[in-house]
């Protein structure tokens, strides 16, 4: 049995189903190309990561800013990176009920690795299979779901 694609079919009425459903497919196969460069942690990490290295040291409202995920979707993540030893954090001395996360050595040597070998690869597999998009916003998501399910990163990258 062939089972229709709803959420296509709904169009606009289930655009954030259909983006969230993209970005879960796209996580997912980000996370098989980290696991190829020797990276254990989650997906979802490397923006917190990201941002440490670009910004230097944030509290968790900031950092949470800068990412645009919830605070609490951050606090439990940088639990997870604080066990990796990824990060650290200080009480702010401008304000003592202020905690500000940094990269700790660690984790400004697992960015610095990410960064030569695993980003560029991502990225340039993730533009490649957006190359050629046209037309209206749900063409475009319709492309882009064929192209990840037809060739998916880790096969781009491979290539």
């Amino acid at each position: 049995m062939n089972t229709r694609d709803i959420v296509s079919e709904l169009g606009y009425l289930s655009l954030g189903t259909r983006l969230k459903r993209i970005g879960e497919s796209l996580q997912a196969q980000t996370q098989a190309v980290l696991a190829a460069h020797g990276f254990t942690q989650p997906a979802a990490h490397f923006p917190l990561l990201a941002a440490l290295d670009r910004l230097g040291a944030l509290s968790v409202g900031e950092l949470s800013q800068a990412v645009g995920v919830s605070q609490p979707v951050v606090t439990r993540s940088l639990h997870g990176l604080q066990d990796d030893g990824l990060v650290e954090s200080e009480t702010a001395t401008e304000d003592r009920r202020v905690r500000r996360v940094a990269l700790s050595r660690k984790g400004r040597s697992l960015v610095q690795r990410a960064k030569r070998a695993a980003w560029p690869a991502i990225e340039a597999a993730v533009v490649q299979a957006c190359d050629g998009l046209r037309g209206d916003l749900l063409t475009q998501l319709a492309a882009l779901e064929e192209a990840l399910e037809a060739q998916p990163l880790m096969k781009r990258v491979e290539e």
